[in-house]
């Protein structure tokens, strides 16, 4: 399986490219905090080589040992993890769900770090990030400077061109779904041209497209709340780099076109599958847009600053998003996020990640409703934007996957089809 092919090849190279970050930082550890930053790289390196080993020779999983605030959770999910396994056996790196050993790395990883101080608050993913983003230069100069012309006359657009322009930005911000290191293994993926010329062509690769569905929520959801509350919409975030801009244009659209109010952005508590959205990752490319010397994108960055200012725009990190349950265990694990989630008119899940915790990451039928494969999961009214980078989708017509696979069997993990997939139900 795809599964076995990642756990087998694509963790270790991870692996073994966080351990030759931290190597090549090793001056500037000791220049910062002189012997007992080496000492602290040592320690990291030490852990992080021992876990690349029992990732490779099968070894069963064991329990956290810090102190870090999730341990408890974490090692209470491999206790139903042994559960599961009826006495067969300890849950090893290769007779373990994907999703649970793949998220366990991830822990491991951070721990390795936040057991070191004074080490503790580096992100060994941080330069392949800001390396996406400046790689992706030309991309981000096109959107923002499209972005930036839109603006000028927004006010007068109607109903159908509105409309028009957030079907065009939400295709933008599901192929920026494209542009992940982890998919990777950190190797360079960034979004090289404009990504506005090649939307027509790539309509034929969303399996699933429910913009329509989407257009109607969040009409309906404007004029039913004229007089009351105001309209919010929630980002869950994939990675930084070029999808994150995505992401910051399609929610300054909803703000300015006034089909929202204010925007919800959620990203990871801690350094997270290579290249996901972290606090200071989204500051940074904030920061990074503001000083820019081209004026659309400087312009991007100062109104986004003051969309956080006046709290029109908030972003969170709740540890929920960094643990390995999916998400129809989030009443019961984290019931003040899910009761967080039920104040918004509608939820944007990004990426493959967030697609295979929404379903359970489960074998599924590709006709199963997308209803079905959420197991209950229904804060609000949602959407997975998504790129197909592991083998699950659901939702699909009868017969569209198999005639797909006929001609391309590795479509469910090429990220070459991508889904706008909505589930209204409550």
């Amino acid at each position: 399986s795809f599964a076995y092919f990642t756990v087998k090849d694509r963790l270790p190279q991870i692996l073994t490219r966080v351990i030759d970050t931290l190597h090549r930082h090793k001056n500037e550890f000791f220049e910062e905090h002189g012997e007992k930053g080496v000492e602290a790289e040592k320690r990291a390196i030490s852990f992080l080589s021992k876990l690349r080993n029992e990732l490779q020779t099968d070894k069963p999983v064991t329990p956290l040992e810090d102190e870090l605030p999730d341990a408890a959770l974490w090692n209470q999910y491999l206790d139903y993890q042994r559960n599961l396994s009826n006495g067969n056996g300890e849950p090893s790196w290769f007779q373990s769900p994907w999703l649970y050993v793949e998220c366990y790395m991830y822990r491991r990883i951070h721990g390795a770090l936040a057991q070191n101080p004074p080490i503790d608050n580096f992100d060994v993913f941080k330069e392949g990030k800001a390396q996406n983003f400046f790689e992706s230069q030309e991309a981000v100069i096109a959107l923002c400077t499209y972005f930036q012309e839109l603006l000028k006359n927004i006010k007068d657009l109607d109903e159908k061109q509105l409309q028009e322009e957030l079907f065009k930005l939400l295709q933008v911000s599901l192929w920026g779904n494209k542009c992940d290191l982890s998919f990777s293994a950190g190797e360079d993926s960034s979004q090289k041209s404009s990504p506005l010329k090649c939307l027509e062509n790539m309509v034929p690769y969303i399996l699933v497209n429910d913009m329509e569905k989407l257009w109607s929520l969040i009409l309906n959801a404007k004029k039913g709340n004229r007089e009351k509350s105001n309209v919010r919409v929630d980002i869950i975030l994939d990675n930084a780099g070029f999808e994150l801009l995505s992401d910051l244009v399609l929610a300054d659209f909803l703000l300015s076109s006034k089909l929202a109010d204010e925007v919800h952005f959620h990203g990871k508590s801690i350094p997270w599958y290579v290249s996901d959205t972290t606090k200071h990752d989204f500051n940074w490319t904030i920061k990074q847009l503001q000083s820019a010397n081209h004026m659309w994108m400087s312009r991007c960055g100062i109104n986004w600053e003051g969309n956080l200012k006046k709290g029109v725009w908030v972003y969170h990190d709740h540890m929920f998003w960094t643990l390995p349950h999916d998400f129809s265990s989030m009443a019961e694990v984290a019931p003040d996020l899910y009761a967080d989630l039920q104040k918004s008119n509608l939820l944007l899940f990004k990426g493959d990640l967030n697609y295979r915790k929404l379903t359970g990451d489960r074998k599924w039928e590709y006709t199963v409703p997308f209803h079905q494969a959420l197991n209950k999961f229904h804060p609000a009214p949602l959407c997975s934007l998504r790129t197909l980078k592991s083998d699950t989708q659901v939702g699909l017509k009868p017969g569209q996957g198999e005639q797909i696979q006929a001609s391309e069997p590795d479509w469910m993990t090429s990220g070459k089809y991508g889904v706008v997939q909505f589930d209204a139900t409550l």
